[in-house]
C-alpha cells in the first residue's frame, strides 16, 4: 500500500469529539438464550472509518454481539442503530454489513475470481461491473495471479484473502470479522493483520472485529471493548488499555504484568505507599487513582518496566526487591526472569537482549535485585 497508516492511528480519536456522531449504537443491549443472558444490559459507541475490537475469552458475548449487528440474532431488549437507523426487524440480507467468518466458507468448486462473484451476482449486477468489481478486489488483496485457482490450490492465507474480497465485493459499510486470522501461523497472522489495517484505511470502512488474541486488538484497533460475562469491563485506546487498566481483570487479561496486593499506608496527593506483605519496605507509586488510606489494593507493573542486577541498585528513590531467580525464560529478542520473593510471591522481569551473549550474566538460584521508579506502576482497586 502506498500510504502509512501509522499517523492516521495518532490523529484518528472522534470519540474525544463531544460532537462527534456515532455510526453503531448499541443502547442498552440484552441477549438471553433461555436462562443464560449472552449480552448484559450492554451500551457502546462505535465511529465511522474505526478499526474496533471486541476482546475477551470464549463465552464472553463478543460474537453474540457480532451476530445481532448482522443480523443473525435479534436483540432480547435494547436497540442497534447503524447510521442512525434502527436495525430492528432488518433481515441480515438487507442490511449494509458483511461478516467474515473464521473458517472463510469459501465454495470449493468455485474458481477464486468466482468466490468473489458469488454475491454481486445473488444481487444481480451486471457482468462487465462484476468483472470489473472482481478485477479491483483481486488487485487490492494481491491476488490477481491466482484467480483461476479452487480454494484447495491455495495457502491458509491466501484462502484468507479470497474470504476478504468476497466479503469486501459487495462494499458494505461496516465489515464484521469473526477470528478472521486465528487459522494462520502466527508469522502470516502478523503480516496479515498490517495488511488489513491498511486495506481497511484504503477503503474508508468501519471494521469491528472479535478476537479472543490481544496483541491481535492491540496492533490493530483504533480502541478495544474488553468484554467479560456479557458486560464491556473497559473501552479505550490500546495504550491507554495496556497503561491504564481499570481493573485487576483488564490488567492481567491484556499482557504480561505484575500485581502485588497491599494496604495503603500513606498518602499525599497522587503518591501512595504501600505495605505487602513479606515486603522489607513499602512500595512508594506516583499513580494512587481513588485509592485511600486502609484501602485494600493491588500494585500493578509491567514485566519490562521492571529492572533486574546481580547488585542493589545506587538510586535511594527506586522501589527495589530482592528474590531468588526461579525461572528464565530464553525468546531472543528478551529474556524474561522469574524471581521468586520471600513472601512466595513470583514476579517477572524481562530484559532486552540488545548483545549476542549466548549466557546470561543472571543465572537460575541467584539473589536478585528487581527495581523500578516510582511512576512505573499503578494501584487498582478492584
Amino acid at each position: 500500500m502506498s500510504k502509512s497508516v501509522g499517523p492516521v492511528k495518532r490523529t484518528f480519536a472522534p470519540w474525544l469529539d463531544p460532537n462527534a456522531k456515532a455510526y453503531i449504537r448499541f443502547e442498552n443491549v440484552t441477549k438471553k438464550f433461555g436462562d443464560f443472558t449472552a449480552v448484559d444490559n450492554l451500551s457502546i459507541d462505535i465511529y465511522e472509518r474505526e478499526f474496533f475490537s471486541l476482546l475477551g475469552p470464549s463465552g464472553c458475548g463478543k460474537t453474540t454481539l457480532m451476530r445481532m449487528l448482522a443480523g443473525f440474532d435479534e436483540p432480547t431488549t435494547g436497540r442497534i442503530l447503524l447510521d442512525g437507523n434502527d436495525l430492528a426487524g432488518v433481515p441480515p440480507y438487507r442490511r449494509p454489513v458483511n461478516m467474515m467468518f473464521q473458517s472463510y466458507a469459501l465454495f470449493p468448486h468455485m474458481s477464486v475470481a468466482d468466490n468473489i462473484a458469488f454475491g454481486l451476482k445473488q444481487d444481480g449486477m451486471p457482468k462487465p461491473d462484476i468483472a470489473a468489481r472482481v478485477a479491483e478486489m483481486l488487485k487490492l488483496v494481491k491476488l490477481e495471479k491466482f484467480a483461476s485457482r479452487k480454494p484447495h490450490q491455495l495457502s491458509g492465507g491466501q484462502r484468507q484473502r479470497v474470504a476478504l474480497a468476497r466479503a469486501l465485493a459487495k462494499r458494505p459499510k461496516v465489515l464484521l470479522l469473526d477470528e478472521p486470522l486465528g487459522a494462520l501461523d502466527k508469522k502470516l497472522r502478523e503480516e496479515t493483520q498490517f495488511e488489513l489495517m491498511d486495506i481497511q484505511y484504503e477503503l474508508g470502512l468501519t471494521f469491528l472485529i472479535v478476537t479472543h488474541d490481544q496483541e491481535e486488538a492491540m496492533t490493530m484497533s483504533d480502541r478495544i471493548a474488553v468484554m467479560d460475562l456479557g458486560r464491556m469491563v473497559q473501552v479505550a485506546t490500546p495504550a491507554e488499555i495496556y497503561e491504564q487498566p481499570n481493573s485487576r481483570y483488564v490488567a492481567d487479561f491484556i499482557g504480561d504484568i505484575n500485581i502485588l496486593e497491599g494496604t495503603v499506608a500513606g498518602l499525599e496527593g497522587p503518591v501512595a505507599k504501600v505495605s505487602s506483605a513479606g515486603l522489607d519496605k513499602p512500595i512508594v507509586t506516583e499513580h494512587a487513582g481513588t485509592a485511600k488510606s486502609g484501602d485494600t489494593v493491588w500494585f500493578a507493573i509491567r514485566p519490562e518496566k521492571v529492572r533486574i542486577s546481580l547488585d542493589p541498585p545506587a538510586d535511594p528513590a527506586l522501589n527495589v526487591v530482592s528474590g531468588e531467580v526461579w525461572d528464565i525464560g530464553y525468546l531472543g529478542d528478551v529474556s524474561v526472569y522469574r524471581v521468586k520473593l520471600p513472601n512466595g510471591a513470583i514476579m517477572k522481569s524481562t530484559l532486552a537482549n540488545v548483545t549476542r551473549l549466548v549466557e546470561r550474566p543472571i543465572g537460575w538460584d541467584d539473589k536478585a535485585y528487581l527495581s523500578w521508579p516510582r511512576d512505573a506502576g499503578l494501584l487498582l482497586t478492584s
